[in-house]
């Protein structure tokens, strides 16, 4: 039998919300193990002089509890 614990996480990146989406993953797994899955709730972008300045996600992460 295994127990997964969820927890919410917002991550973000001046390039893409792709990769707001993996720096959030690898930051989050410097302290977890096991993560199986994400979904991502939420993205925006904040706007500065009309371009695109940065990409945030906002997502929850499930790991497996050993």
């Amino acid at each position: 039998m295994s127990i997964a614990k969820t927890i919410e996480i917002t991550a973000s990146s001046e390039k893409s919300f792709e990769d707001a989406l993996k720096r959030g993953i690898a930051k989050a797994a410097e302290s977890l193990e096991n993560i199986t899955g994400a979904w991502v709730m939420d993205q925006s972008v904040t706007v500065n002089k009309s371009e695109i300045a940065e990409y945030t996600v906002r997502m929850k992460l499930t790991f497996v509890l050993k």
